[in-house]
């Protein structure tokens, strides 16, 4: 068993735990925060969109069940990957994406799978989706941790109210 991470920022974070959850080899996904300067920052701080920090998910996973590329398959599929502004009505650097890598077979395979996507003619406009060193990831606060479960109702409205769920259908249909 060969226990990797991978740090994926999607948009909202509470958008960003459902999709990957669902896949054996997956261990756990942790919403939080990355990319920024300030240590262990509130989410009220990152909202401020001043802390650098983005909404992030963490994945745990078991890379002789699932592997590193199938997840970045997973992540571009949850994403408008050409929206450098946020995801959908989520606006501010707080909300942009990134691939955040933790080794550097990561950065190639994240590159790789970029510049693919980019070829494939799915989207008019380019990928904007960032591709970074990992930085620290701060946990975020219990009440945003697994939101899909705790508050499924409100997550079901806020999925497709952002636009998100529509997005998805739209680029990928049954693949999202």
């Amino acid at each position: 068993m060969a226990i990797q991470r991978a740090t994926f920022a999607g948009g909202c974070f509470w958008c960003m735990v459902k999709p990957f959850d669902k896949y054996d080899g997956v261990l756990s996904v942790v919403s939080g925060y990355t990319g920024g300067e300030v240590p262990n920052p509130s989410y009220e701080q990152v909202c401020t969109n001043t802390t650098g920090h983005r909404e992030a998910v963490q994945v745990t996973f078991d890379d002789t069940i699932i592997t590193y590329e199938e997840l970045l398959n997973i992540f571009w599929r949850q994403i408008d990957p050409t929206d450098a502004g946020g995801q959908f009505f989520d606006r501010g650097e707080s909300y942009q994406t990134a691939i955040f890598t933790h080794t550097n077979e990561q950065e190639v395979l994240a590159k790789a799978s970029k510049q693919q996507l980019q070829d494939s003619g799915k989207f008019t406009k380019s990928i904007q989706t960032e591709i970074l060193p990992a930085k620290p990831f701060y946990a975020a606060e219990e009440e945003h941790q697994n939101y899909y479960m705790k508050n499924p109702s409100h997550y079901e409205r806020y999925a497709i109210g952002s636009g998100r769920e529509r997005f998805k259908k739209e680029h990928w249909g049954d693949q999202a």
